[in-house]
């Protein structure tokens, strides 16, 4: 039982607020203040049974309506997004810690993905080919799946829901979202703003959660897809138990895991940018990212001057509650993370590392309950420390010192992650170099994290990815939806006779 006191956090199951019969709730925290700021209900196997029913009955009519009149309501929806940006915004920032300059951004990377997905008319256009020969035709067609879910991360508990939901719907199908618990009011928030934007009933449903929710949803008969994206132990949980569920139609799974994204920096890059860049893509959100940058890979002798311009820029950072105005970087998520960051700093140390900044012990005044880190710096990390190899989502920058290019990708390519990378270099053939050998599956250069545009697709490579499709872009049309081939002739082109030869073109 938890205590009565405080907002209660529910699902939103056939249209509706619904009110969980279970007893099992988590508290949910302001991470500035360290208080309970509500509880949220975790779903028992009955409730999620609930969601995929209404789910279920709402698909027929949803998949058979016309994709321009689907286009029309999430356009209402992208309308109304806009209108609730600072709310929100507001929302992440309250129960994730972000600073709300941050969670604005985070709003309009999914806004943006709303957007594409107002294009399906077009996108869900195949090809035609006429006559290919006595009379037959062939064009294709992609239908959708039924019944889809998303299981989603606590760092981006806006943007990643609208990675999935948006292309799942469009495509014609319904959708249920299994939110952070850490996190989990935004999602009530889109669910009310679909149904004002006139989405029936059942076509998108939220069950909040933990782990019983999502094995609920993983070995439902009637969920036919699940995107994933969180840690990678987890993600390869879902890909393995989802892919190992027998049946007429197996599990559909889309899972994307862990990073440990590097940038690397060449002695003849522009050292302001590339410091810049460090500064913002690894304590940015506290550097709870899956494109945080955590490793900065130093080439031969810009190694010293990379680190003496590091060091009192972290020093500088400004930690504050995220809601105020000059705040460059916010808390973590939770006390037990904030733990477990401190954890790997630790053993950083131990293991040999020099450590140039020490984040821990950080009060920050009038918050001295909240989950404050302060911006930490290794120097001399090497490849077989913990650091280097796990994935620590703190403000916790490594720098890894290299003689030349090839080292560097070396370095990068053997590690078991492959999400995302950058290069800062001013040569041309460098970076071009860099981009075709690195084993990576999102690269920038001279931009620190590459995540791909809404038309395009996001997800890594090696252990970042466990599926064969990456997500948003024309890949999620391809993941939420069945390809199907259809041939076709009429009686006056049909000559007599049985034909006993394989169909060619004529």
């Amino acid at each position: 039982m938890g205590n009565s006191s405080v907002k209660r956090i529910e699902h939103y199951i056939d249209g509706r607020i619904v009110a969980s019969n279970s007893e099992r709730r988590q508290d949910v925290f302001d991470p500035a203040t360290g208080a309970v700021s509500a509880q949220v209900s975790l779903a028992s196997v009955d409730e999620v049974n609930a969601a995929v029913a209404s789910a279920s009955a709402a698909a027929p009519a949803w998949a058979n309506m016309a994709p321009l009149k689907r286009a029309r309501i999430l356009s209402k929806f992208k309308g109304l997004i806009e209108k609730h940006h600072t709310d929100l915004a507001t929302a992440i920032t309250r129960e994730h810690g972000k600073v709300l300059s941050d969670a604005m951004g985070e709003v309009t990377r999914g806004l943006e993905i709303v957007e594409f997905a107002c294009g399906i008319p077009q996108l869900l256009k195949t090809q035609f080919t006429d006559n290919i020969g006595g009379g037959i035709d062939n064009w294709q067609l992609r239908q959708p799946l039924g019944v889809t879910a998303g299981i989603t991360p606590f760092n981006f508990p806006v943007m990643v829901p609208l990675w999935m939901a948006p292309m799942a719907i469009a495509t014609g199908n319904t959708f249920i979202l299994k939110p952070s618990e850490r996190d989990p009011s935004p999602s009530l928030i889109m669910a009310d703003l679909l149904k004002q934007a006139g989405l029936p009933d059942g076509v998108f449903n939220v069950v909040q959660g933990d782990k019983i929710a999502v094995d609920a949803l993983l070995h439902h008969p009637d969920v036919k897809a699940i995107s994933f994206v969180g840690s990678t132990p987890i993600a390869e949980y879902i890909y393995t138990e989802g892919t190992r569920r027998k049946g007429a139609y197996p599990l559909r799974v889309q899972a994307l895991g862990g990073a440990k994204n590097h940038l690397v920096v060449m002695p003849d890059a522009n050292l302001d940018q590339a410091v810049d860049a460090l500064i913002g893509a690894a304590y940015g959100s506290a550097g709870e990212r899956c494109m945080a940058i955590s490793v900065a890979v130093a080439v031969g002798s810009v190694a010293d001057k990379l680190v003496d311009a590091l060091i009192p820029r972290v020093k500088a950072l400004k930690i504050k509650n995220g809601m105020e105005a000059d705040a460059e970087m916010g808390p973590v998520v939770t006390a037990i993370h904030k733990a477990k960051i401190e954890g790997y700093i630790a053993e950083g140390v131990r293991a040999g590392a020099k450590l140039l900044v020490d984040g821990r012990g950080l009060k920050v005044d009038g918050h001295e309950n909240g989950f404050f880190l302060g911006g930490t710096l290794f120097d001399h990390v090497t490849p077989d420390m913990k650091i280097h190899q796990e994935e620590i989502f703190g403000p916790v920058l490594c720098i890894v010192r290299v003689p030349d290019l090839a080292a560097a990708v070396k370095l990068i390519n053997a590690h078991e992650f492959g999400n995302g990378v950058a290069l800062f270099t001013s040569d041309g053939n460098t970076a071009r170099e860099f981009s075709r050998r690195i084993e990576v599956g999102m690269v920038g250069v001279n931009v620190p994290i590459p995540v791909p545009m809404a038309w395009h697709s996001f997800g890594g490579w090696k252990r970042s990815l466990f599926g064969d499709t990456h997500i948003y872009g024309e890949e999620g049309i391809r993941f939420y939806t069945r390809y199907k081939s259809i041939m076709q002739r009429w009686p006056q082109s049909i000559d007599k006779g049985a034909e006993f030869t394989m169909p060619v073109a004529k």
